[in-house]
């Protein structure tokens, strides 16, 4: 079986009740289901998601859950950390028929490590249906990919790029594909991939179910979505609700940018208590600020998106056994990536829209665990930090000066 990355039993429940407190808005009709008993899943699918470690849906899981597997079009938004790769993992099992070996089920995700991290929750949750998933991601063996879906699979899980690729090269055949799951979809439309996800849907077949996930949905991706999704459901979490309950912000006032760097290494100390993860915001300023820790004989580990998959894959690797504890990284590593034990995330730079500050505040205090963001805060970054405070309906403080205990 493949390894878990939710933990069992206890965090499921505590993810459930943590996210119990948002205010939904949805599509008039659809109720909430609260037991996985009561969905009519098939019997081995059911035992996958309870072997899994899940007791009871999560809230977005409980609304959202149903109308997908009726197979309606359905828009859910749910923030990190509330069961959204499960709940497409379930999804992808329920929904495909293993007794056919071709490609039924689609899922798009902006970064590779999250396509992976897709693929390893649908081959734990379909363990006992013997469900054949591959993730399609770029910086990966093509020959491999080919190899794979020639050989057969049901669920492809995968970046926009290589899935498009595999497809024209007419190695991944799309005639039995009934549906098309868009992980962290506002990143994906509203960035570099519209295209590509376009490209791709051209190649899928005209009845396909579309769902759409992600933990922001801006209206201009609301509007993007009427030109191919049918009606959908709409499961939406009011926008003062989205601010992830149990996480502390605070700012710290630096006049100049070389001050982050001195804030940075007096705050060391407390970062390895836990596990951090430090957001900058260009691969260059990753490169630079890593380079300077190490050269001051601080450990850290650096990843960003020009680094070869290989070295990627390993990083993650060394962070998730907490072998690595401090982690300096750009927004690849924002969205619905999961390492249980980060408890503070420093934004070395402010996010560049508010959207992305969300995501990145969201690695830490995940599954109802307390965290803790700090945010270093020039005085030209003032006006963003109020602007994402009003936008979220959220509070951020001056950093208190016993932050270590707050971990």
């Amino acid at each position: 079986m493949a390894t878990s990355v939710v933990p069992a039993g206890r965090s499921a429940r505590r993810a459930a009740a943590e996210d119990e407190k948002l205010v939904f808005e949805t599509t008039e009709g659809i109720e909430p289901v609260a037991s996985f008993d009561e969905m009519g899943l098939k019997e081995d699918v059911l035992r996958g998601i309870y072997n899994y470690g899940f007791e009871k849906p999560s809230a977005i899981q409980q609304r959202a859950l149903m109308p997908i597997i009726k197979g309606r079009d359905v828009i859910a938004q749910a923030q990190s950390g509330t069961g959204k790769t499960s709940m497409i993992a379930l999804t992808a099992c329920q929904l495909v028929d293993t007794a056919n070996r071709e490609v039924q089920a689609l899922i798009l995700s902006p970064t590779r490590e999250l396509a992976e991290q897709t693929e390893k929750v649908i081959t734990a949750i379909g363990e006992n249906i013997n469900i054949q998933v591959h993730a399609c991601i770029g910086g990966k063996s093509v020959g491999e990919d080919i190899r794979k879906l020639e050989f057969g699979v049901h669920v492809v899980s995968g970046t926009p790029g290589r899935v498009c690729d595999m497809i024209k090269r007419r190695s991944l055949r799309t005639r039995a594909i009934r549906v098309l799951v868009l992980d962290e979809s506002d990143e994906m439309l509203s960035r570099g991939f519209k295209d590509q996800i376009y490209d791709v849907y051209r190649y899928l077949p005209p009845e396909l179910q579309v769902v759409l996930i992600s933990a922001t949905l801006p209206n201009e991706i609301l509007e993007i979505t009427s030109k191919f999704m049918t009606d959908p459901v709409k499961i939406l979490v009011k926008r003062d609700e989205l601010t992830l309950e149990g996480i502390k912000q605070f700012f710290v006032a630096v006049e100049k940018e070389e001050w982050k760097f001195e804030t940075l290494t007096d705050l060391y100390d407390t970062l390895t208590i836990t596990q951090a993860v430090i957001f900058c915001n260009t691969k260059r300023k990753v490169d630079w600020l890593t380079a300077k820790m190490v050269e001051f004989n601080f450990t850290v580990s650096a990843m960003h998106g020009d680094m070869p998959q290989r070295e990627r894959d390993a990083i993650m690797s060394n962070f998730r056994l907490g072998e690595t504890r401090v982690l300096i990284t750009t927004d690849v590593w924002a969205r619905g990536l999961d390492v249980q034990q980060v408890s503070l995330v420093i934004n070395y730079d402010l996010p560049n829209n508010r959207e992305l500050y969300i995501h990145r505040i969201g690695r830490s205090g995940r599954f109802g665990r307390k965290g803790v963001a700090i945010n270093f805060v020039k005085s030209d970054d003032i006006r963003i930090l109020r602007d994402i405070e009003q936008y979220y309906s959220t509070q951020i403080d001056e950093m208190p000066m016993n932050i270590g205990d707050l971990i």
